[in-house]
């Protein structure tokens, strides 16, 4: 989400083209990724909406339906373009061959006057060269087309897998549009089984499952969804943030505080959420808690 919000930024940023000249300097040029990911950082609140994730979902999804459409259209046009070279050759060492027999008939007539038992071994040779070149040939061809068979079964196979993994995508997706508009605990649950049920490493979807769980005060079913999360991806932020949560609805406070540690180490932006985060409500008098979150005495809200 936050690569989404760079993309908007950046595109604010830039001059409208009507105003650019040859040589004006681009959005690039004037602000470094720095600048864009602090800026990105000092917002107050996000500058995306469900119908802008639509908009660029449906935009992404048109990208990768041209996408398809050009390489199934190369594929056919080289497939066509091969089968054409295939049918050439063919044709040409057709009338070659004819050729060659036209050229011993011309040959046996000439020699008719020399004698029958001639005539008869010019043909003989004549029958068992014409069938050796004609086999090699043939075999050659054969070998030809079947590496153009296996090739476009190949291309097909490819092609198939793409569009199928296009589709399952669009629908992913919308389940994901599904789980942000449901308000539901249980809902957002079943939706995100489905999305597991597609993808069942999707980290994403077992990290906002966990999530889901802790609404439900199901924390020993959030515990165990984060460390799936964790055996995937030993990186992931959310995964840790999660299992803090779980922890601290345990009164766990140690473990809660290790894992919170973790997850703002990861993704700093966590440090923010866990000072509104009811999971953490009792941890907030702590020192430690206010250590990692930066939250001075005065500005408790107990304080």
């Amino acid at each position: 989400m936050r690569s989404l919000i760079g993309l908007m930024l950046v595109m604010l940023l830039t001059p409208a083209w009507g105003e650019q000249s040859d040589n004006a300097p681009t959005a690039s040029d004037l602000y470094s990724d720095n600048d864009v990911a602090q800026t990105i950082e000092n917002l107050d609140e996000p500058m995306y909406n469900p119908f802008i994730e639509r908009y660029l979902l449906d935009e992404v999804r048109s990208l990768r339906q041209e996408m398809m459409n050009f390489r199934v259209e190369y594929s056919d046009k080289l497939n066509a373009k091969q089968l054409e070279l295939a049918t050439q050759s063919v044709t040409y060492s057709i009338d070659t061959i004819t050729y060659f027999f036209y050229l011993i008939a011309g040959v046996s007539s000439l020699l008719v006057v020399v004698g029958y038992a001639n005539i008869r071994d010019i043909k003989e040779k004549a029958h068992t060269y014409a069938d050796r070149e004609v086999t090699k040939l043939v075999s050659s061809y054969e070998k030809r087309l079947k590496a153009l068979e296996k090739n476009l079964k190949e291309k097909t196979q490819v092609i198939e897998e793409n569009r199928e993994e296009i589709e399952k995508t669009n629908e992913i997706h919308s389940l994901w549009l599904r789980a942000s508009q449901e308000t539901s605990a249980q809902s957002k649950i079943q939706i995100y089984d489905q999305i597991l049920t597609m993808r069942p490493f999707d980290t994403e979807a077992l990290t906002y499952k966990a999530d889901a769980a802790l609404e439900l005060d199901e924390t020993k079913w959030a515990i165990s969804l984060s460390e799936q999360a964790l055996d995937i991806d030993p990186e992931h932020a959310h995964a840790y943030y999660q299992m803090a949560c779980a922890y601290a609805q345990q009164s766990d406070v140690k473990v809660a505080l290790e894992y919170l540690e973790k997850a703002i180490a990861l993704a700093p932006s966590y440090r923010d959420e866990a000072r509104t985060d009811a999971s953490f409500k009792g941890l907030r008098r702590l020192k430690d808690f206010k250590a990692l979150t930066d939250v001075d005495d005065d500005a408790s809200p107990n304080g």
